[in-house]
């Protein structure tokens, strides 16, 4: 029987990436759920991982939901909408770095928040409650509104609460939207994951310490700034901001590399070790990843040693 729960909420899509011979290979993945796969294969069997989203009743729904569960990813909390289906994105290679194309206007996981009951419920039976900058551009602003209630409510009843701002401009109303949407989030945040060259653009932050101080005054309590597999800042426990460097990796696919990070980061943060340890399984972690084709790399073949 499990006895905790990291509960990850977003949207899971239908992942086309390239193959031999101009082939295509498909997969499942999307940060949240990426993230979820990564803490999976990181922590031990006493916790439960599970995921958060609106799927349609279609073929596609379908397999998604056995992919998750063969994973040990469980569907409990997963609601179903039968006029809508998963969303569809294709990832294109040029020397290990990629570009995507998306398809995801009848993504019902855009209906995610809509019942607001169910997502309430699953929300109060998690001890780890994960969400992104995805999770909430997807969802009308009413509902977006909806989930930083709940996750600000679990926040102060003592769950950790976790945000990835994966800022993706394209699927906001707009860059005011944007920004009020993340500062919002980062108030009910316990930790922070934001990426510098993405944050830097938005928000204009000169470095990663001064990106790791904004988020620590807009709210959040522990923040961890990832640069791409250059140095990362990380926010200690007297409020003081610590540099650390990796050596470098050069990448067959960078696709989930933050998403991977922030898997075994968490992993290790809630296996009780410090977050300068936590950040160094987050690195082993997506050094891995990034040698590979496609988001997911088999749970059992991810060392953390």
């Amino acid at each position: 029987m499990n006895d905790k729960l990291f509960l990850s909420i977003g949207e899971a899509m239908v992942e086309l990436s390239q193959a031999d011979a101009g082939l295509w290979r498909m997969g499942y993945a999307g940060d949240t759920l990426n993230t979820a796969w990564y803490v999976r294969a990181c922590l031990p069997p006493e916790w439960e991982v599970a995921y958060f989203t609106r799927l349609g009743a279609d073929p596609f729904s379908e397999s998604m939901l056995e992919f998750l569960k063969a994973n040990e990813i469980a569907t409990r909390f997963i609601t179903r909408d039968p006029e809508r289906t998963v969303g569809l994105y294709s990832i294109e290679l040029h020397d290990g770095e990629r570009s995507f194309s998306y398809w995801r206007g009848q993504s019902a996981a855009r209906r995610l928040a809509d019942d607001e009951e169910a997502l309430a419920a699953a929300i109060s039976q998690a001890d780890v409650v994960y969400f992104s900058g995805i999770t909430l551009a997807i969802l009308e602003p009413s509902r977006r509104g909806a989930l930083l209630r709940l996750v600000g409510e679990a926040r102060a009843a003592g769950k950790t609460t976790v945000f990835d701002p994966n800022i993706r401009p394209r699927l906001w109303e707009d860059a005011d939207v944007m920004r009020d949407g993340l500062s919002r989030a980062a108030k009910v945040a316990s930790i922070a994951l934001p990426s510098f060259d993405d944050e830097a653009s938005v928000f204009g932050d000169a470095s990663i310490e001064q990106c790791a101080a904004r988020w620590l005054r807009s709210g959040a309590g522990e923040v961890v700034v990832k640069n791409g597999g250059g140095p990362v800042a990380i926010s200690t426990a007297d409020g003081s901001i610590l540099t650390l460097s990796f050596a470098s990796v050069k990448p067959v696919d960078s696709t989930g590399a933050g998403d991977s990070f922030n898997g075994g980061y968490l992993a290790a943060r809630l296996n009780g070790h410090a977050p300068e340890t936590a950040a160094v399984q987050g690195h082993r972690v997506a050094a891995q990843v990034i040698c590979r084709p496609g988001a997911l790399v088999p749970q059992d073949e991810i060392q953390l040693s």
